[in-house]
């Protein structure tokens, strides 16, 4: 398919869920790409968010792409990926020229090692100022779908594995899913940045997101590697709509 085509495709989604690899030049080039055509054909009604950015840093992201907070301050203060200079700063800046939305949807990493401790059941003991950074409360899971099931065995960490670690990622799924339908409305388009796995084979995010609004038309985009791109593998079909498959020797930004 040819890439306008699939622009014009995805620009009538509601929800656009774009699955990188993290250190992956291709997907982050791409991603900048995907947001200038969406912005085209959507202008204002195009609302960004990521992975990247977790909720408790909503506050300080807005100040900065409200010009309250210089860029210097923000990325002082901001909890920034290593990467975020080369790979994630782009599409910052990219909504700060455009006065786009951008939402921090991602759980806040000491939340998810509670889960990972104590289980869903550790986020009952939270503040309310704390829970309002996360989904309300009790937290949608199902442990039968293979991208949780499978975290039990992966690694070949088999029974060694703590048994609310799936649960410490669906926590960053379903906080995902909650700042992503707050921030949408109907006749926007949200593109959401993030891993591959948090919305491969239409599960974690998209799971989620069907869960709380069954009729939102959801477009998935995900990253694979081969070492020959010329046709996909029998494993990297069908995990997404639309898929980027990228070269086993490309350059890592991390």
């Amino acid at each position: 398919m040819k890439y306008s085509k699939m622009i014009k495709e995805i620009a009538d989604a509601d929800i656009v869920l774009f699955g990188e690899y993290h250190n992956n030049p291709i997907s982050h080039w791409l991603e900048l790409e995907v947001t200038k055509d969406l912005f085209e054909i959507k202008g204002d009604k195009l609302v960004l968010g990521a992975e990247m950015f977790e909720s408790d840093n909503q506050l300080i992201l807005d100040e900065y792409l409200d010009s309250l907070i210089s860029q210097k301050s923000f990325e002082a203060e901001a909890r920034l990926w290593p990467n975020y200079k080369t790979d994630y700063k782009p599409l910052i800046e990219f909504a700060n020229k455009n006065r786009l939305k951008f939402v921090a949807s991602n759980v806040p990493r000491r939340y998810a090692s509670l889960v990972n401790k104590k289980g869903f059941e550790g986020l009952e003991e939270l503040s309310d100022e704390a829970k309002k950074l996360i989904p309300p409360l009790p937290i949608r899971y199902d442990g039968e779908l293979e991208c949780y099931k499978s975290m039990l065995t992966m690694m070949g960490m088999g029974s060694y594995v703590n048994e609310n670690f799936p649960k410490a990622q669906a926590i960053k799924d379903a906080t995902m899913a909650y700042f992503i339908l707050k921030n949408w409305s109907e006749g926007k388009l949200l593109l959401h940045y993030e891993g591959a796995y948090h919305s491969n084979n239409f599960e974690s995010i998209y799971w989620h997101l069907k869960q709380q609004n069954p009729k939102l038309k959801i477009v998935t985009l995900t990253t694979v590697s081969q070492a020959d791109v010329s046709k996909l593998s029998e494993e990297n079909t069908g995990t997404a709509d639309y898929t980027i498959c990228v070269v086993e020797d490309m350059t890592s930004t991390r």
